[in-house]
């Protein structure tokens, strides 16, 4: 396993928010990429230009992959290069031995409620501020959608793709009438190799690599039709028909076309890029990106055209995954008297109201949320769907949760790609986590 090296360390400092390397008193140890990256920048920013030189506040980043296990390898062994570090629900049973626990400010209650708190909480303990709450959109072209609800000849042509690949011959519906196979079928219209009228090229842009967070997006499917990564018994049982069902439709879309050849290599950047582009009519995706798509001066070719429901139903219901992304104390930190300071104006209201309007998502009191509603109307749906359809797998904040993430990466990405049959992928899948989960 690689580590961070301090010459990496010393690298990142010097490109961290503009400051020198003498001034550095407190290091942040943020997420990588996206808009968190640049909400945390920001943020520290402003909160630079009025703090003491001795609580001047540094970010250093990394890759996204294998980020948990280099955090995981660097707290467990006592490192001093951070102050603070990322957290992540998924992730606090195995930080939480070489971490702190913070008491937040009073007022932070006014900020967050109890149950966005709770996502940065292990046994009890309050571990970090969070910053941001993470779930899934399903976008869409609302303008291509708006004619094909219109125009007669449109919904003939779906009718007849649908007969042809799906076995029935389907009606379209509002996207927020969707279920799965709804979905499939408008994916099977907008792709232009199946339709040649469609004004997309692809129906689709669906994220396969073989990366963690890929499966968080693609475990709204499988829930929906049913499945889970443990019953109450603690048997594993994610082969099932249920994993099968939401594995064969991604399966069926790649192979159908309906998404870039390269899906296999795309996670969240390269699926932004290509709906970004206006190539995809719908992509399942991260709330955060939205700020991005919807900015005409980063996406202009779908910026004001992009609407937005939570993913389809199932057989089971319809549903989301959700965790929470905050920053923590290290215990080994140098300066956490520093780093507490900055910890705590973080859960203060001004700081939260700038963290949303720099791109940041996060989960706040509706007295904010009423002050943003013009800019960031996304933050008022991101706590509905929150509140109606998430859900954490049964397993899935435990201390081997993102090795049992990487774990199905691996095998589902071999499937979808056909490097092996479901039924290995499957196999494979619940023996490792059996081996992670029942240790």
């Amino acid at each position: 396993m690689r580590r961070w090296t301090s010459g990496w360390i010393g690298a990142a400092l010097l490109t961290a928010v503009g400051l020198s390397q003498a001034s550095a008193e407190v290091i942040v140890l943020g997420w990588p990429g996206g808009p968190e990256e640049e909400a945390l920048r920001k943020a520290a920013e402003v909160y630079n230009a009025d703090a003491a030189e001795t609580d001047q506040v540094k970010l250093i980043f990394f890759n996204r992959d294998g980020f948990f296990d280099k955090l995981a390898a660097d707290l467990a062994a006592g490192s001093q290069e951070f102050d603070i570090n990322l957290l992540a629900t998924y992730a606090i049973g195995r930080y939480a031995p070489f971490m702190e626990p913070v008491t937040l400010p009073e007022d932070a209650g006014d900020v967050f409620s109890d149950k966005v708190l709770a996502t940065m909480q292990f046994d009890g303990k309050q571990y970090g501020v969070p910053t941001d709450l993470s779930l899934h959109f399903m976008y869409y072209r609302k303008d291509l959608i708006d004619q094909l609800l219109a125009d007669g000849d449109w919904q003939a042509r779906y009718s007849e793709i649908s007969q042809e690949h799906m076995g029935q011959a389907m009606t379209p519906k509002d996207p927020d009438q969707w279920n799965w196979e709804d979905w499939a079928a408008t994916a099977l219209f907008f792709t232009k190799s199946i339709n040649p009228d469609s004004p997309t090229r692809y129906g689709a842009v669906l994220q396969m690599k073989n990366l963690l967070f890929n499966m968080m997006v693609w475990h709204s499917a499988a829930r929906a039709q049913g499945g889970d990564w443990m019953d109450q018994g603690g048997e594993i049982t994610v082969d099932s028909p249920a994993f099968r069902a939401a594995l064969e439709l991604y399966k069926t879309l790649y192979d159908a076309g309906t998404s870039p050849k390269d899906s296999t290599a795309y996670e969240y950047a390269e699926a932004n890029a290509a709906f970004g582009s206006g190539q995809a009519a719908t992509m399942l995706q991260w709330n955060a990106a939205l700020g991005d798509l919807d900015n005409p001066e980063k996406t202009a070719a779908v910026a004001g055209k992009i609407g937005t429901v939570a993913p389809p139903t199932g057989p089971d219901g319809r549903y989301t995954h959700i965790h929470g992304l905050g920053l923590g104390l290290n215990k080994e930190a140098k300066n956490k008297e520093g780093a507490l300071k900055f910890i705590n104006w973080l859960a203060t209201a001004d700081a939260m109201e700038l963290y949303a309007r720099s791109g940041g998502s996060p989960a706040v009191s509706e007295a904010i949320t009423s002050v943003l509603a013009e800019d960031r109307p996304d933050l008022i749906t991101l706590g509905e769907f929150a509140g109606q359809y998430g859900f954490v797998m049964n397993g899935g904040t435990s201390a081997k949760a993102l090795q049992v993430y990487e774990l199905q990466a691996k095998e589902f990405t071999a499937y979808w790609s056909g490097a092996k049959s479901i039924d290995d992928a499957l196999a494979a899948t619940s023996s490792g986590m059996a081996e992670l989960l029942q240790e």
